[in-house]
């Protein structure tokens, strides 16, 4: 077996993504593909922790959540992310993967509450990791949950999985021209506000030098990372 690139990292994944073409809501079709591709990731023996957005069922900075308290709606948003968890754990275990959601706010009846020993524990024994509801705190995104989640975890690297296989100069959806960075910097990825994760993530994972890596979520990328091929945008410290 080839060298891995990476022995454990700490994939984060939109909630949108889980809502296919309806763009809302979970797709279960899109849940099982997605997770046929962490399936080959975990067939190389690497060590697997998950953060999920829940802007597919509820944003809190959105027009759903016009009018309503900021601290309310963001925990809104973290109970939806448990239920995407609680998808993916469904779709992983299918497939014969041992999982567990660990939720930063305490329901003890859908899944265990994180603590940071228990989660090393488990990605040690092989589980998938899910780590769910945020950072358990308003005001901070799931990008920032990824970066606290992946320092916290000892991860080698946090994976960003994305519609598109890299960071472009402009939406290479729109224009035809636009060029994918292999490789940036932090601060070049700051200065021309690439928009790879929000500024509090950025800098976590800048301060403690794990590398964000943006690829994308389908067509066996992530897995051809963990390999050490050249895909997707990596940004580090130089």
């Amino acid at each position: 077996m080839s060298k891995l690139a990476y022995k454990r990292v700490l994939l984060k994944l939109s909630g949108e993504a889980l809502a296919g073409d309806a763009g809302y809501g979970i797709d279960p079709a899109v849940v099982s593909n997605l997770c046929a591709e962490i399936s080959q990731v975990l067939a190389l023996g690497v060590e697997v922790a998950l953060v999920i957005g829940g802007g597919n069922i509820f944003r809190g900075i959105s027009t759903s959540a016009k009018g309503m308290d900021r601290s309310s709606a963001d925990y809104m948003g973290m109970l939806a992310t448990v239920m995407n968890a609680m998808a993916v754990q469904d779709a992983l275990e299918k497939r014969g993967h041992s999982t567990r959601v660990l939720s930063a706010i305490t329901m003890e009846q859908v899944c265990e509450t994180y603590i940071r020993r228990r989660g090393e524990r488990h990605l040690e024994k092989g589980r998938v990791v899910i780590c769910a509801a945020g950072t358990g705190n308003p005001y901070f995104t799931t990008d920032t949950a990824a970066a606290l989640r992946g320092m916290e975890l000892k991860c080698n690297a946090i994976i960003k999985a994305t519609k598109v296989d890299g960071v472009y100069d402009k939406d290479p959806m729109k224009y035809a021209d636009a060029k994918r960075y292999t490789r940036v910097t932090f601060t070049e990825a700051l200065t021309l506000k690439l928009g790879v994760m929000d500024y509090t993530a950025m800098t976590l994972a800048m301060e403690n030098n794990v590398p964000i890596i943006v690829c994308s979520m389908f067509g066996g990328h992530i897995k051809r990372l963990m390999l050490g091929e050249d895909v997707g945008t990596v940004i580090s410290v130089d």
